[in-house]
């Protein structure tokens, strides 16, 4: 059973997220606040799987609480759910560690997305993936030598968070479809990560 607490200081988001979610057999929603500062206090109480929290609430915000939370109990899985898709609202979430960032008009993916969290996984909605390759375009080119990432693979990691399937950056890169995929490989093990979409984040967390 996966132990949510939801925050949200619309009662009627709230109360409709309760009703989505304990009708899942494998989610129980123990708890429900309104603001940051309750997110904070019922965490700490409670120790929930994963923490499925709003962005902008009075006084304290979602992205406030989750950090402080986060340098507490760096393990804490936090789900952002907000009607925001502003860029500098992802970016602050991906950066301070949180495990998702869904908008709440997709109500149908919030129970596959808890349980993938739950998983191990990182979850972001179509929108946000949309948007990452502006992130890119925006970002300064990061430093991996402590990886013992080369100029040859970064430029790979740079491409798969652009969203770039294999063919795509074999073809921008000169490179065969099996290069591409050994480089991946390879990159992967050296990061220790699982998948592309833990290499993307990972990438623009940086």
């Amino acid at each position: 059973m996966i132990r949510v607490i939801i925050i949200d200081d619309d009662s009627f988001i709230c109360g409709s997220l309760k009703t989505i979610l304990n009708a899942d057999p494998e989610i129980e929603v123990i708890c429900a606040g309104a603001s940051g500062e309750e997110a904070i206090r019922l965490y700490e109480k409670l120790c929930p799987d994963i923490l499925l929290m709003d962005i902008r609430m009075g006084g304290m915000s979602g992205l406030e609480a989750g950090e402080h939370i986060l340098r507490r109990f760096p393990e804490a899985k936090i789900l952002f759910l907000t009607t925001f898709s502003d860029n500098e609202y992802i970016v602050k979430a991906l950066r301070i560690g949180a495990k998702g960032y869904l908008i709440k008009q997709n109500a149908e993916a919030i129970a596959p997305a808890l349980k993938a969290v739950f998983s191990g996984q990182s979850v972001f909605g179509g929108e946000i993936v949309a948007k990452m390759p502006s992130f890119i375009n925006e970002a300064a080119k990061p430093d991996l030598k402590e990886y013992g990432i080369g100029e040859r693979e970064l430029e790979i990691i740079a491409n798969v968070a652009k969203g770039l399937n294999n063919k795509e950056i074999a073809e921008a890169l000169y490179l065969s479809e099996g290069t591409v995929r050994n480089y991946l490989s390879v990159i992967l093990e050296k990061l220790n990560l699982r998948d592309r979409t833990q290499l993307a984040v990972f990438f623009l967390t940086l």
